[in-house]
């Protein structure tokens, strides 16, 4: 017999568009132990505290000032969640890094600081470094004595990150590799102690790493970028010059810089999306508060139904990020817990367990930048001509939310990446898509069912329309990979379609799980404005998948094939129509009663 943990065990990384999952296999943010909501509070707090009421200072690059905000996160422990105790951090699961990640996304600039030290300028040596390299930096960058940077950009390489030019050569006593190249758009730089470096020696295809202290003959910096967004992050190029770096200092082995990259990465997607949570909910938060005061044709605009469609969206749009969020979190948690069972060195599990679900971690990171980008945009529309003046919140709030769609690898690339790894994993026999996409063609030509969904159970409904949106991705992805074969990785746009599909259809069913498991514990009353949250996002991602879809279709398949297919679209997607605005309505109120965001878990 099955046990609950061997359920969720079983689940595989972009396993969801082939499986029904339950809501008792997935986590969600309400379930957080008292300790991880404690640690939570007390993150809001240190924000609320010492970095929002800094945050001019802050974007006027008060260096000295943002050091002391970091070394009183890292007396906090906040710098350190996922380093083990061992090594002066808390040791903390991947999915409460996540929650402390979620709350740092109000802190504007700061919270790319932070990402960028806790994230890429630790754990390539933490996961990759030796014990020696471990002792020497890791407890330093934990407690915040010292401050990290990753340089991996060139002026030269961006996206294709492997095709960098800067070089290691080895001196002739074998004793240190000296480096010359140039970095750019480097986080933290301006006063980084640890830079993490990609070069290549020799002639090799692949980079490798180092681990560069700035005290390093050779290493200078440019000066301070001028930036539309996050002012307050310290960005520079990094300049090396024979930079003598000894032998001990390198990362891994010889050629194995782009696969260190590749999965440092992946943690910073899925760290990505879960850093525009609490950004967005402050911002609904600011503009509720905003539509309440503002008065216009004498009353309150939050009581007309164009704000109210706007707070509601935001909040909705919140939602299903959270929901996707965490639910990958405690996954990828499953999965290192199942590797180290297993017998496999911890630094190895975590590696594996967040590669496992890369496409999800690739999933979280556009979705959730393009929500952000949603809500700060409307949070601007909500404060009208306020919010294009800099003297109120939502213009910084807009200038620093942009970048979110552009580090950790663009949008564009992310959604190429997460078609691809689909389908590499299809061709190796680890994810079994093509069945079902067969299954999917035949059924185009069978004759439709007309089986009547009971709609007096919760979700019925959405989970058959559910169902149906996973046969149009499925449909659409079989007859790309069909059509195009080897030669699917140059069809950009199709990728891109695609990718739209899976995001959403991902982003609902997380959505729909979390309510129901909520529905559960609580009841329906308690839970009436998730419910239509639900609701309403379900039937917004089947316009987008239809739209999709139809995008694509004509692109892949002529004649009788490309009509059977549309055909297939449109039954794929349709739904039943219910009084979307009624709900939203429902949401925004709740939104107003309560001054902000509606479904906060702490």
């Amino acid at each position: 017999m099955n046990t609950f943990a061997e359920k969720k065990h079983a689940i595989k990384g972009g396993e969801f568009i082939i499986r029904e999952s339950n809501p008792e296999e997935i986590f969600i943010p309400e379930e957080f132990t008292e300790e991880q909501k404690m640690m939570g509070a007390s993150t809001r707090d240190f924000i609320e505290k010492e970095i929002t009421p800094n945050a001019e200072k802050i974007d006027s690059h008060d260096w000295e000032l943002v050091k002391s905000i970091f070394d009183k996160a890292g007396e906090l422990g906040l710098l350190g969640i996922s380093v083990p105790e061992e090594l002066d951090g808390l040791g903390m699961n991947f999915n409460t890094s996540m929650l402390i990640a979620d709350l740092f996304g109000a802190a504007g600039s700061f919270s790319t600081t932070y990402g960028a030290h806790t994230g890429i300028g630790t754990l390539p040596i933490l996961y990759y470094g030796t014990e020696e390299q471990k002792k020497k930096y890791v407890s330093k960058l934990a407690t915040g004595e010292w401050v990290g940077c990753y340089c991996l950009t060139e002026p030269d390489a961006g996206s294709d990150a492997n095709s960098g030019k800067t070089k290691a050569v080895l001196t002739e006593d074998g004793k240190h590799y000296l480096i010359t190249g140039q970095k750019m758009w480097i986080s933290n730089a301006g006063f980084a102690d640890v830079f993490i470096v990609f070069a290549k020696i020799e002639d090799d295809k692949n980079l490798t790493a180092f681990i560069v202290e700035k005290d390093f003959e050779g290493l200078s910096l440019g000066d301070e970028e001028h930036k539309m967004g996050i002012k307050g992050s310290s960005t520079r190029q990094v300049f090396f010059n024979d930079c003598k770096v000894p032998v001990e200092n390198m990362l891994s082995e010889r050629g194995n810089g782009f696969k260190i990259a590749v999965n440092i990465l992946n943690i910073g997607r899925a760290k990505l999306g879960a850093g525009v949570l609490d950004g967005s909910r402050r911002v609904i938060e600011l503009s509720t508060q905003y539509a309440k005061e503002r008065k216009q044709f004498k009353q309150s605009i939050a009581n007309f139904g164009a704000i109210k469609h706007k707070l509601s969206q935001m909040a909705i749009k919140t939602y299903a990020v959270e929901s996707a969020c965490y639910r990958a979190g405690q996954n990828i948690d499953d999965k290192i817990e199942e590797l180290i069972a297993s017998g496999m060195d911890e630094a190895q599990a975590k590696l594996k367990g967040i590669e496992e679900f890369a496409i999800e971690c690739a999933i979280l990171k556009v979705h959730g930048s393009e929500a952000l980008d949603y809500v700060v945009d409307e949070g601007v529309q909500v404060y009208g001509g306020m919010g294009f003046s800099a003297d109120a919140p939502m213009e910084r709030a807009y200038r620093d939310a942009r970048i979110a769609r552009i580090y950790e690898g663009t949008n564009e690339i992310n959604r190429m990446l997460l078609v691809g790894m689909i389908v590499k994993r299809a061709m190796k026999g680890e994810l079994d898509v093509m069945t079902p996409a067969m299954d999917v063609a035949r059924e185009l030509t069978s004759i439709p069912s007309f089986e009547t969904i009971d709609a007096s159970k919760l979700f019925n409904v959405e989970k058959d329309l559910l169902k149906r949106l996973k046969k149009a991705a499925l449909m659409v992805a079989g007859k790309a990979a069909q059509t195009f074969e080897a030669e699917l990785s140059n069809q950009q746009e199709i990728l891109m379609n695609i990718a739209d599909m899976l995001i959403e259809i991902y982003a609902a069913e997380s959505a729909m799980l979390r309510t129901e498991k909520l529905v559960a514990q609580r009841g329906e009353d308690a839970c009436k404005a998730n419910i239509y949250a639900v609701e309403v996002y379900m039937r917004e991602a089947a316009e987008k998948i239809a739209a999709a879809a139809r995008e694509a279709i004509p692109a892949i398949a002529k004649g009788d094939e490309m009509k059977v297919m549309m055909m297939g679209v449109k039954r794929f997607t349709k739904y039943d129509f219910v009084d979307v605005h009624g709900k939203r309505r429902a949401i925004a109120d709740q939104i107003i009663e309560k001054g902000g965001y509606p479904f906060f878990f702490l």
